[in-house]
């Protein structure tokens, strides 16, 4: 199924003594690039967060926020009051020694956050990093969930693009035979009118206007064309296919582009000039597709 690089996901996870908030959310990137805001207590879990991730994000600039708040009891009950006292000493005796009248409300906020303030036991069962770790599945689960609901979106729009490519090109095959005998007659129209016509060698001038018109025949890039269109929507269905339909794009661009110089007609350039308008706006979609 075709993914969206943009996602998002986010749970939160109640356990005994704390709230754990869990969000992942990514943008558009030609490569794979993950940051991590952790605090301090699951550090240790980012290899462990990275591995799960890896597994279903090939690209993209990822941004996972974890963040656990304390409930009031596990706070007093965890409190090295110790090593705040120590903490809050060693500030004052600081803020003393270079003439810095220190915030007494302000400095206790700083302290908490600082490392050993608070007392944490080792779970010897390792039930808590399972639960971080399952709530980090969870929240991966709906940002996979997410990127699927807006490839869906974008999928639907490119292909309705891709036929009105498809659209617009059967709307030039009326004026396709109509322009061969017009460019015809006008150049036999300025031969009469510079080159007697005894002068002229009918069996040469024939050959040569048949050159000329092959030179302008857009039989061959309509084909291609309609094929590429074909191959593009086959494509969509692979898993990630968004590198790949990016070069389709590329030779639907170039069958376009040809058709437009060989036209040499108002009505199918402007039909040329409403292909090049979606086929731009499909490669901006793609941009978006993993």
């Amino acid at each position: 199924m075709i993914k969206s690089m943009t996602g998002f996901g986010k749970v939160e996870y109640e356990l005994s003594d704390r709230t754990i908030s869990i969000s992942i959310r990514s943008i558009n990137s030609k490569q794979l690039d993950i940051i991590f805001r952790l605090p301090p207590a699951y550090r240790d879990y980012e290899s462990d967060f990275r591995a799960e991730l890896v597994k279903i994000a090939q690209r993209g600039k990822i941004d996972v926020s974890v963040s656990h708040t304390m409930n009031a009891e596990s706070i007093a009950s965890s409190i090295n009051k110790d090593v705040v006292a120590a903490y809050f000493d060693e500030i004052q005796s600081i803020g003393c020694n270079i003439g810095i009248d220190v915030d007494s409300p302000n400095i206790l906020q700083a302290i908490l956050n600082l490392p050993g303030v608070f007392d944490t036991e080792k779970d010897e069962n390792n039930r808590e990093k399972e639960s971080v770790l399952a709530c980090f599945r969870e929240a991966l689960c709906r940002f996979n969930s997410y990127r699927e609901q807006e490839g869906a979106a974008l999928i639907a729009d490119i292909l309705n693009r891709v036929e009105n490519i498809e659209n617009l090109l059967q709307q030039v095959e009326p004026f396709e035979k109509e322009r061969i005998n017009q460019i015809k007659t006008r150049i036999e129209n300025l031969f009469n009118e510079f080159v007697p016509e005894a002068q002229i060698d009918k069996n040469r001038f024939e050959q040569e206007l048949i050159y000329y018109l092959e030179k302008l025949d857009i039989t061959e890039e309509k084909v291609r064309l309609k094929q590429h269109c074909s191959y593009f929507r086959k494509t969509v269905d692979e898993e990630n296919p968004g590198r790949k339909i990016g070069f389709i794009c590329q030779e639907m661009g170039r069958e376009i582009n040809t058709l437009g110089s060989k036209a040499n007609d108002v009505n199918i350039q402007q039909f040329v000039v409403q292909m090049k308008d979606e086929l731009e706006k499909i490669k901006e979609q793609i941009l978006n597709v993993l």
